[in-house]
């Protein structure tokens, strides 16, 4: 089940960036101990009465050189494509504006609900500036202040009611769920044709010319699988479809959906930064994930060179350091072999499940080997405890006697002891810190 998704939009300079990180808090700043981490701010994850969805600020969408209004447009097709619910965001000080206008006629033409927040109303005294924005005809307005968090549990409240009601998988609970992400003509489409064997997804040389989400089931040797692809060819005319974010907010939903993750690189262009921020996402959100560097038929080779590209890969992504690397031709089915085998190896490790007994022998022999740290005072991390709390992924809860004790370097030590017993390959690991008490 992918998350509902938010889009905040409006002309600028309404504070829609403000209001986006208030939603959002603290998830927005990534605190994350192995570097290399990239995380664009113009999407993210939040939380409200119980419910997780997918929050974009559009005015982080940007096509340079572009005019004023132009660039208001893409915005909105982008929300308008990739929302459940839109958040217009304008302006109480400054009234109705034309360009607020603008916006509200392109929100017209599409059926996705829209709750109007009428940001910058700092107190009661200002209310009676709501009024003139029932002439937009969107609905009731409601009150906020972005820089003061006023109103915003209100606005919340309003998108939630809109979210589309849950559909359950129609899948069995052993089908392995596999989404392809990477930025335009990695070569995703001509992958899984080839898992697949057969012609069943577009395939063009251009890039972006793969659209919306469809589900591929198959099986192999006995082992069920459904392939989460965006597939179908793109509407013209959208400019913003060349953006490097929009292969970003496409990436997630797929995500979301899926077991396992294959972040696909193009072996004759190398690593990008976008890579980093496509696969950061699916790091975040616990997936397994495998590393598939795609037309390696096509990269002049000598003993030396698949050694190399691997080593640059663990070096832009060591965050990724659990995720295995195969090289592979989607065009000449070179080493493709590999890959089931590959995905039913990290599914396994990603929904491995640890006795808890043998948890803490582990616990016990890694601190003997290397003592708990202590801080300035002196006062040492005591580990009372260990268990295995979850699966996909699998997640640790540390019994200690004080959290802030557990430094991220000693926390690292403790992720790798239990991945060289248990090699979790694949599998992102949470180890999480709690009170003796709690």
């Amino acid at each position: 089940m992918s998350k509902p998704v938010i889009a905040i939009v409006g002309r600028p300079n309404v504070g829609k960036s403000t209001i986006f990180n208030r939603i959002v808090g603290e998830r927005i700043a990534i605190v994350e101990d192995k570097p290399g981490v990239t995380r664009d701010r113009i999407y993210s994850s939040a939380e409200w009465l119980n419910q997780e969805f997918n929050i974009i600020d559009t005015g982080g969408i940007e096509i340079n050189d572009e005019p004023l209004m132009m660039q208001m447009r893409y915005q909105a097709e982008v929300a308008i494509d990739e929302a459940d619910v839109i958040c217009f965001i304008v302006n109480g000080r400054e009234g109705v504006t034309a360009a607020d206008e603008e916006v509200a006629q392109m929100l017209f033409r599409t059926k996705k609900p829209v709750v109007l927040g009428v940001n910058k109303l700092d107190d009661h005294t200002m209310h009676e500036r709501l009024y003139e924005f029932y002439g937009l005809g969107i609905g009731e307005p409601i009150a906020i202040s972005g820089s003061h968090g006023i109103g915003l549990g209100d606005l919340l409240d309003e998108a939630v009611k809109h979210f589309p009601k849950e559909k359950h998988e129609e899948y069995d609970e052993d089908t392995i769920k596999i989404s392809l992400i990477g930025r335009p003509n990695v070569g995703k489409s001509s992958l899984v044709n080839a898992i697949l064997g057969e012609e069943r997804v577009i395939v063009s040389n251009i890039p972006g010319t793969t659209r919306d989400a469809i589900d591929t089931p198959f099986s192999k040797d006995g082992q069920e699988y459904v392939v989460i692809d965006t597939a179908g060819m793109r509407k013209k005319g959208k400019v913003y479809e060349s953006t490097e974010k929009y292969s970003v907010l496409r990436a997630l939903k797929a995500i979301d959906r899926s077991d396992v993750v294959l972040m696909v690189l193009n072996a004759e262009e190398g690593l990008i930064e976008q890579d980093k921020k496509i696969a950061g996402y699916a790091h975040e959100a616990g997936r397994a994930v495998i590393l598939v560097v795609n037309k390696w038929d096509a990269v002049e080779k000598d003993d030396k060179t698949m050694k190399e590209f691997e080593d640059k890969i663990r070096a832009e992504f060591l965050y990724l350091d659990y995720a295995p690397i195969l090289f592979l031709s989607a065009k000449t089915k070179r080493r493709l072999q590999h890959l089931l085998p590959l995905v039913n190896e990290v599914s396994e490790a990603h929904n491995l499940r640890v006795q808890t007994h043998v948890l803490n022998d582990l616990i016990v022999d890694a601190v003997t080997m290397n003592p708990t740290p202590t801080d300035s005072g002196g006062k040492r991390l005591r580990i009372s405890y260990c268990t295995q709390v979850a699966v996909a992924p699998p997640t640790f809860i540390l019994f200690v006697n004080d959290p802030e004790l557990l430094h991220f370097s000693y926390k690292r030590y403790l992720e790798n002891r239990i991945r060289d017993t248990f090699s979790f390959k694949g599998a992102p690991i949470r180890i999480i810190a709690r009170k003796k008490n709690e």
